[in-house]
């Protein structure tokens, strides 16, 4: 059951009743790029259910908006500066309010419910809202789901078909790193923030031999920035030109784009994962010392293997306790190929 939080000033969720549809909904979230991927399979229904004189605006943070901008689903988009600095983010968004009070939007669903979305609502005083539940033990694309629903603007459901503005000449990029123009790609992501959410570098190198032995045509795809460069260089001297590195070579919208033509994606927790099963794309995570009860990726092109059948499970800690990230290592690369291939040849 998710709970409806009561908000500073006794603001409660509302949703909408009228007979018609709104005119201008507002959608809120001002979290990471990851979160951000997340809102999007479920805005893109929302937007596809709804007459297309209705309006769908997105309230964001700059440094996560270039995605939503180069997709067809926003009519407006709003960005705060600051960065993670939430005085800055404060200032922005008073100076941003007379504007969103102009739009003067009739239904805005805050998937925040921080203080900036709250006074957002306060200050502009829509006919309807929906808020987002931060604590609940459950995904948070399904929390995501359950709040645009309880918007009042009818059943919801994660629609992984997007638009893009543009190509974004990643055919191009890629042919130009090594991809042959034909092999089916699989994207491999040791992209982990912490060392208790990284998968043994080596165990990719297996696994990628061992998935060349059943499917040869494949070229295995690197897309990241500084943090995994030392990565790259040793699968790229273990794997050679079966390996396509791309780290440090995308914008995030590219990243977007590419994703769009990977065949399966093998991936830490990070917003690359995301990327991938917001996509549709069979998408295996792998999850180290993260709370796969928020985190794991949707729907039945999707499967993960985790920590939570541990005593220690789920400890989101950064450093192991023990010294040895066995709730990692003991996922062999044999076992993730078999969960791999499982998935691939699974019916959708």
């Amino acid at each position: 059951m998710f709970k409806k939080y009561i908000l500073s000033g006794g603001i409660t969720p509302k949703p909408w009743n009228n007979k018609s549809a709104p005119k201008r909904v507002l959608v809120i979230r001002l979290q990471a790029m990851g979160d951000m991927i997340i809102t999007l399979p479920y805005t893109q229904c929302l937007r596809n259910n709804l007459p297309p004189a209705t309006k769908i605006d997105l309230l964001t943070r700059k440094e996560v908006d270039a995605i939503p901008r180069n997709i067809y689903l926003y009519d407006r988009i709003y960005s705060i500066k600051g960065g993670w600095n939430f005085k800055k983010q404060f200032l922005y968004t008073c100076a941003m309010l007379p504007m969103l009070l102009f739009r003067r939007h009739d239904v805005i669903i805050d998937l925040q419910d921080n203080l900036l979305s709250r006074m957002v609502i306060k200050f502009t005083r829509p006919k309807a809202w929906s808020i987002f539940d931060r604590h609940s033990p459950i995904p948070a694309g399904e929390r995501t789901r359950v709040t645009i629903e309880n918007a009042g603007l009818g059943p919801n459901f994660a629609c992984t078909h997007f638009k893009l503005k543009s190509t974004f000449g990643i055919d191009n990029l890629l042919l130009n790193n090594g991809w042959n123009g034909s092999s089916a790609l699989v994207i491999l992501n040791p992209a982990g923030a912490f060392e208790t959410r990284n998968w043994p570098v080596a165990n990719y190198v297996d696994f990628a031999k061992l998935w060349l032995g059943i499917y040869p045509g494949t070229q295995f795809l690197l897309i990241g920035v500084d943090t995994i460069a030392s990565k790259a260089s040793y699968l790229k001297n273990q794997l050679g030109a079966a390996l396509v590195n791309l780290v440090n070579k995308t914008t995030p919208v590219q990243a977007f784009a590419i994703m769009q033509k990977a065949e399966m994606v093998l991936s830490e927790d990070s917003g690359l994962m995301h990327m991938a099963w917001v996509s549709g794309k069979p998408t295996l995570a792998i999850f180290g010392s993260t709370r796969s009860d928020w985190a794991q990726p949707l729907g039945k092109h999707t499967a993960f293997v985790d920590s939570s059948d541990l005593p220690c499970g789920n400890c989101m800690q950064e450093i192991c306790k023990y010294g040895d990230n066995h709730c990692l290592t003991r996922y062999t690369p044999e076992m993730i190929f078999m969960k791999a291939v499982e998935l691939l040849q699974s019916p959708v």
